[in-house]
């Protein structure tokens, strides 16, 4: 499966790389601890028939970089809204795998 876009998205420190699959309302996915957009292909496929999938790799993870920046869930958080204004997307629906669940968490607490 391709991206329909790719890229990265500058703000909080750091650069995020995302991938963009599908059409629809927009679905952000975030990927568990140590893991990328990679291993999340099987989940990737079904949801981008119904939604705007948005795969992104958190900082430290696949093609972001690490950064000398602390690695909290809170910044975390801060780095998917970074995203979506990045993408001009005022809402979307997160959904996350373990570390990723936190991260989708964190950013709508915030």
């Amino acid at each position: 499966m391709k991206p329909v876009s790719s890229g990265y998205a500058d703000g909080n420190g750091i650069k995020l790389y995302h991938e963009i699959y599908g059409k629809g309302e927009p679905l952000v996915l975030v990927h568990g601890g140590l893991t990328t957009i990679g291993e999340m292909q099987g989940w990737m496929q079904p949801l981008a028939t119904a939604q705007q999938m948005i795969a992104v790799e958190m900082q430290g993870h696949g093609r972001t970089a690490g950064t000398d920046r602390p690695m909290t869930f809170a910044s975390m958080g801060d780095d998917i809204a970074v995203l979506l204004d990045h993408l001009e997307i005022p809402q979307a629906d997160l959904v996350g795998h373990s570390f990723g669940g936190t991260s989708a968490i964190r950013a709508a607490i915030q």
